[in-house]
């Protein structure tokens, strides 16, 4: 099991080298020139950032003040999303590169074209008027340069030459230095050693300016993409409703609503105020009872009981109910399990409790498995009477099999994030049988949330946070 986890280490270091390597490379060595201080900014930036998101991934569970978890939170983990984005942006720049590099080759190309041209004009017209000028040396009784002076010749030639050709004339009839000869006897730059006819500078110019376009493009794209994500998560969630409808859910109950929220992630980035966003939303909507479907926090009690202590003002008619997730036994579960309950809220811990019209049951998440917990569904639906409607309470979706064994009409999760960041989506398809959203499994309906907060990096794309309104419907209704 070490080694298979040592494996795993040592493959995603080397992966994060590579991409690190591919961005300073694109982002930095290409747009700079070398010994520049640019260069030289740039390259520190580069090693610095994968340090502080180790820092960030890796202070919490290390034992590391809060206060150190704070400060290296926000850099380390945006530096995680835009990464991503930064990378994303690169590769799809590498088709737009030489597509660019062409379109300025011709248009540097363009205006040589036309100089050649013009070049093949002004010779062509030349040929008539020297022709012109041999006639004109022909006299009027028929004779020929032959029969005149040289120098009468000579003279008519340079009065059509004009007085630029005249001078080179003369430089070309001037004797020839001689030349210089270098080692091999050879004329000095003959050869091997002669200097190619197009000079390097204008395709290194154009080299630089397409690597500063592409670059300063895939950046500004990263920057909006983790911006814009980053104010939907700070903004807080937004209410999304779902009616379920149940075949056992007593006539009385129809249009019962229950306020699901999930993945709150309290820490060193989300806090009181979000928190408090939270509540207001879940108020606001006036549900009948309120699930927090585990995930609450990032952290100890001792670091994050005041940030939690807006829960005590939730408002719902029949209460507000809470189920661990796998992040509270990175937090010590036990505690927030007595903190939520001191805060109003009742833990339901392989428990249930009978609602008007149907049966509302909660497990611990999976992961207390490891702290001999763990989901038990024998203990909180066993001896239930399967004729009323059942509503169960897991963090996971991947329980969804036991509540079908079990007869559950409906499950709510959350834990997967709705993928968070695009195209982590895919990734959670892997792991989750549904990642956001309601899906039947035989006759077991499961709604999973995308969660109210964030992990990591708070930021979402293509997975807006939610809280949802979850109404129960009677078909007799």
């Amino acid at each position: 099991m070490l080694l298979v986890v040592l494996l795993v280490v040592a493959v995603v270091l080397a992966l994060l080298t590579g991409v690190h390597w591919y961005v300073w490379r694109r982002l930095v060595r290409d747009t700079t020139r070398r010994g520049s201080a640019a260069r030289r900014a740039g390259t520190v930036a580069v090693v610095l950032l994968p340090l502080l998101s180790v820092g960030a991934l890796t202070s919490g569970r290390a034992g590391a003040p809060f206060w150190l978890e704070r400060i290296l939170a926000w850099p380390g983990y945006m530096w995680l999303a835009t990464l991503l984005y930064l990378t994303l942006a690169l590769v799809v720049t590498e088709a737009v590169r030489p597509l660019l590099r062409r379109a300025l080759e011709r248009r540097a190309d363009a205006p040589s074209a036309a100089a050649a041209a013009a070049d093949d004009s002004a010779a062509g017209a030349g040929a008539p008027a020297v022709a012109t000028a041999a006639l004109a040396t022909v006299g009027a009784d028929g004779g020929t340069d032959a029969d005149r002076p040289a120098g009468a010749v000579a003279t008519a030639v340079a009065a059509d030459e004009g007085p630029s050709d005249t001078a080179d004339r003369q430089r070309s009839s001037a004797p020839a230095a001689p030349e210089a000869l270098n080692a091999s006897g050879r004329p000095a730059g003959s050869g091997a050693t002669t200097a190619p006819d197009a000079p390097a500078q204008p395709e290194l110019s154009r080299r630089l300016f397409v690597a500063r376009v592409t670059a300063g493009a895939a950046a500004a794209v990263a920057a909006g993409t983790v911006g814009y994500g980053t104010y939907g998560v700070l903004r807080g969630p937004r209410v999304k409703r779902v009616t379920v409808p149940l075949a056992k859910l007593a006539r009385g109950v129809h249009g019962y609503r229950i306020a699901v929220v999930s993945d709150i992630h309290l820490g060193p980035i989300l806090g009181r105020a979000h928190t408090q966003r939270i509540v207001d939303t879940i108020n606001a909507a006036q549900p009948d009872l309120v699930a927090v479907v585990g995930d609450l926090v990032d952290g100890s009690v001792a670091d994050l009981g005041r940030a939690a202590e807006p829960l005590a003002r939730l408002k719902a008619r029949d209460g507000s109910y809470f189920v661990t997730g796998n992040h509270e036994y990175f937090s010590g579960a036990d505690a927030w399990v007595d903190h939520v309950r001191e805060l109003g809220l009742t833990p339901l811990r392989n428990d249930r409790v009978e609602i008007a019209g149907f049966d509302l049951a909660g497990v611990d998440d999976v992961a207390g498995e490891s702290e001999g917990q763990g989901p038990d569904f024998a203990r909180a639906l066993g001896d239930r009477d399967r004729g009323r409607a059942a509503v169960l309470l897991a963090h996971q979706p991947i329980v969804i099999h036991d509540a079908v064994r079990h007869g559950v009409d409906l499950q709510l999760s959350g834990h997967t994030h709705g993928g968070q960041l695009w195209p982590g989506n895919y990734i959670a398809e892997l792991a989750n049988p549904t990642v956001a959203g309601l899906e039947r499994y035989g006759d077991t309906q499961l709604y999973v949330s995308r969660g109210a907060g964030a992990w990591g990096p708070p930021v979402r794309v293509g997975a807006p946070s939610d809280i949802t309104i979850v109404e129960l419907a009677s078909r007799e209704a």
